[in-house]
């Protein structure tokens, strides 16, 4: 199974977060790539960069995609056979954005900070009632830094059920 990384908007595709998330999915013998968006903010530039890369790819996936790559994640899922998707703070129903209607993928989780003053956690929210998929709202603000332990433990769990199903 390979676990593709979609880093948030001003962030990097080898942040400590991902670097920390790739260390839980190679212990599970997954591969892992992370996708450098750096050089566009734009999101729906950056799902095409990702559906480019889908494309190409013969393994089983499972997206990973944190605040603007949480968005360009799950659009991206619509397109392709993704056998799941683990969100960190997506950036979700923001304005501006062109795809406003997210699809419904069977195997989703996301994880989001109660103190996120960037993307509400009200946003996760909406899209975890419309699915009815889980929801861990954690303490933490954006960046989810103070509680990557939590998050590297959800993930863990995330993987372990992907894989066995």
């Amino acid at each position: 199974m390979k676990i593709i990384f979609s880093h948030g908007k001003e962030s990097g595709p080898w942040g400590s977060k991902i670097k920390r998330l790739a260390e839980v999915a190679t212990s599970f013998d997954c591969t892992v790539e992370s996708i450098d968006y750096s050089d566009t903010l734009d999101p729906d530039k950056r799902v095409q960069r990702l559906n480019a890369v889908l494309a190409r790819e013969t393994d089983d996936v499972v997206l990973v995609g944190s605040s603007m790559g949480g968005y360009v994640s799950l659009v991206s899922s619509e397109t392709f056979d993704i056998k799941g998707i683990f969100l960190l703070a997506p950036a979700l129903y923001i304005e501006g954005y062109q795809v406003q209607i997210y699809p419904f993928h069977p195997n989703v989780e996301i994880v989001h900070g109660w103190s996120d003053d960037v993307i509400a956690p009200q946003c996760s929210m909406r899209y975890a009632q419309r699915m009815q998929c889980p929801l861990y709202l954690i303490d933490g603000d954006h960046r989810l830094t103070s509680s990557l332990e939590r998050v590297e433990s959800l993930f863990a769990q995330f993987i372990h059920r992907t894989k066995s199903s």
